[in-house]
């Protein structure tokens, strides 16, 4: 026995050497790096949600031990408000920050506050993107990128197979796309929950109206700030005119998103359909075990076809370091990383060149019955037509729209007197 201690011990002793050694040498190397490389930096990095980026910022702090980066998160509204509020003032910015893309037109309205990305070189990495995405980050005249493109949120049709079967309904996701190929094709499949279930087909009246709403490339607002609302042919009308019709037809439940009687109606598939975007199905592997195993994904019928949610990385024109803030932006949102980015955190990549990649096709989801949801969600993503234009009051005039459905809905209160009532609304919210 106390010869194998004396074992341990020496051969403790040894590694402890071994350690030592290689960690001068580490830190011979990086100093030597330093000093032969650029200058020492650090870069103040603004995130918000759960991104993982701190793990991959680390990494790249290995490759570049000139750089140190110090990644701050923050809740959504907070983040985007604090950089709004130093912006403004001048002073307090990052470096680098995160810009959710239903908050990037708020932002894109002062982009002499940002480093305009295609003086950096990003026109060079363009065709590593999707269209749609990129074109997302630029000003209306093409000539300015206010941030590089990270994840996206392609839509898709996340339905509950005991009620498709209950329903007589297919379940092979190949098939339900099939089938469901069309709006009209969808109130079908809608009445024939119905019928079967005495279910609804969707969840809500916000989903409804958002069937044709996400597709849609201009909506409330127009480039120059003014109200379409009242045009021939806009396509909000359209988006509300479907909502009232599958509310009508009976197949529209009161389920609101996110609150506990639609988490519970998850989980107990007290509807049939909901129309969610790639993320949210980190949130029911997470919030809806109950239900594993019973909800698949399909793609939506091509007019559906839409995105909902996303990020963009900027860099604010305060920065001392715009260049080493390129390069690790650069990096950052680089195919092989959006790669570990969705593996790690779900975060859907917008470099299309990831989904042939046979870690992201083979991908299976244990919660979805084994089925490799990920090919879904990337021929969604590749569905969209074109970047979308929201507009700073984007938010509020879509409420007022919205609160005009629920009236419908729960009131039974006459829908062309709804909208009206919200136009006028709108107006009044836009000329405060």
């Amino acid at each position: 026995m106390r010869s194998l201690k004396k074992l341990v011990a020496v051969g403790l002793s040894t590694a402890l050497a071994f350690t030592l050694a290689a960690c001068n040498d580490n830190e011979k190397s990086s100093s030597d790096d330093v000093e032969k490389g650029d200058k020492q930096v650090t870069l103040d990095f603004w995130t918000f949600g759960a991104t993982g980026y701190e793990d991959l910022a680390k990494a790249y702090e290995l490759e570049n031990p000139n750089v140190k980066i110090k990644v701050r998160a923050a809740e959504t509204a907070e983040h985007h408000d604090a950089l709004f509020t130093a912006l403004s003032a001048g002073s307090g910015a990052p470096d680098i920050s995160m810009l959710e893309i239903d908050q990037l037109d708020r932002f894109k309205v002062a982009q002499d506050r940002f480093e305009n990305l295609y003086d950096l070189g990003a026109k060079d990495i363009k065709d590593q993107y999707l269209d749609w995405k990129w074109n997302t980050g630029e000003n209306n005249d093409g000539d300015f990128l206010i941030g590089l493109p990270t994840d996206i949120g392609p839509k898709a049709l996340y339905y509950r197979v005991d009620v498709f079967e209950e329903a007589g309904l297919p379940t092979d996701p190949e098939e339900v796309a099939n089938l469901i190929n069309s709006p009209k094709a969808f109130e079908e499949a809608g009445l024939k929950v119905k019928e079967q279930t005495g279910k609804p087909f969707i969840d809500s009246i916000e989903m409804a109206f958002r069937a044709y709403l996400d597709a849609a490339q201009e909506t409330f607002l127009n480039p120059e700030g003014e109200l379409i609302l009242e045009e021939n042919g806009n396509a909000v009308k359209n988006a509300y005119d479907y909502a009232v019709k599958l509310n009508e037809l009976g197949i529209v439940g009161k389920f609101e998103m996110w609150s506990p009687e639609w988490a519970n109606a998850v989980n107990k598939g007290e509807f049939a359909a909901e129309l969610g975007a790639g993320w949210l199905k980190g949130w029911m592997e997470g919030n809806a075990t109950e239900a594993t195993g019973k909800w698949k994904v399909a793609t939506l019928p091509s007019e559906f076809a839409a995105n909902w949610g996303g990020s963009f990385i900027a860099i604010p024109k305060e920065t001392k370091n715009a260049k080493e803030a390129y390069e690790f932006v650069q990096w950052l949102v680089s195919p092989d990383n959006q790669l570990k980015s969705f593996q790690e955190k779900g975060l859907f990549p917008s470099a299309p060149s990831v989904y042939e990649m046979d870690e992201f096709k083979t991908n299976e989801d244990e919660f979805f019955g084994g089925q490799a949801t990920a090919p879904v969600f990337a021929k969604a993503a590749q569905d969209i037509n074109g970047a979308i234009y929201k507009g700073e009051k984007y938010f509020p005039v879509y409420q007022e729209v919205l609160n005009a459905l629920k009236n419908v809905q729960s009131k039974g209160a006459d829908p062309e007197k709804e909208w009206t009532a919200a136009i006028k609304r709108a107006k009044d919210l836009l000329n405060r």
